[in-house]
């Protein structure tokens, strides 16, 4: 029997970028991420996680972590490419015909979830973007590409808050976009 699999650090923060890649602006949430991983250096207690579009096995994700940083797409009213930041009660608070993100009810679930077990996130933020588009095809919408590095300072700037703070690569990388 093999154990589940563990955070890299209990206790940590996860930044988990959620959406499909496959699906125009649906991508923000990994393409953040891909952004991160390939730019700066992140302590142990940091993990970066392309969630792509998880579900229900979404709790596993969020046990033992002390904070959760999502970045996504998500509903609402504004410009396609307006960065929108919700906290953990915003999420999980809003009634169920409202949803804060494509991916709902999978996120509110899986932290209403982990709360309920005594194992969710003490501290949960959600980065999102408004997106322009989210049909079939590969690559952001200029509106919404053009929001990725506010999106990326947005998640630098809550984990420092948190005391988990990342360095700037001296020799940064290309993001790995494969599916553009």
């Amino acid at each position: 029997m093999t154990a589940p699999p563990v955070p890299s650090a209990p206790g940590g923060v996860t930044v988990l970028g959620l959406g499909n890649v496959l699906m125009g602006d649906d991508a923000f949430g990994p393409h953040v991420i891909k952004v991160l991983e390939s730019r700066y250096g992140f302590p142990p207690s940091v993990e970066l996680l392309d969630g792509g579009t998880p579900g229900h096995e979404l709790c596993a994700l969020l046990e033992g972590r002390d904070a959760l940083i999502v970045v996504d797409a998500v509903k609402g009213s504004g410009e396609a490419g307006e960065i929108r930041i919700y906290d953990g009660e915003d999420v999980t608070g809003c009634p169920p015909p409202l949803s804060v993100s494509p991916h709902e009810p999978g996120l509110k679930e899986a932290l209403l979830k982990a709360d309920f077990a005594g194992h969710g996130p003490r501290t949960v933020l959600l980065v999102g973007v408004i997106p322009e588009r989210i049909d079939t095809g590969g690559g952001l919408s200029d509106a919404v590409r053009g929001a990725v590095p506010g999106a990326v300072l947005e998640v630098l700037a809550a984990l420092s808050r948190l005391g988990h703070g990342a360095t700037e690569k001296e020799a940064p990388g290309r993001p790995d976009l494969w599916w553009e």
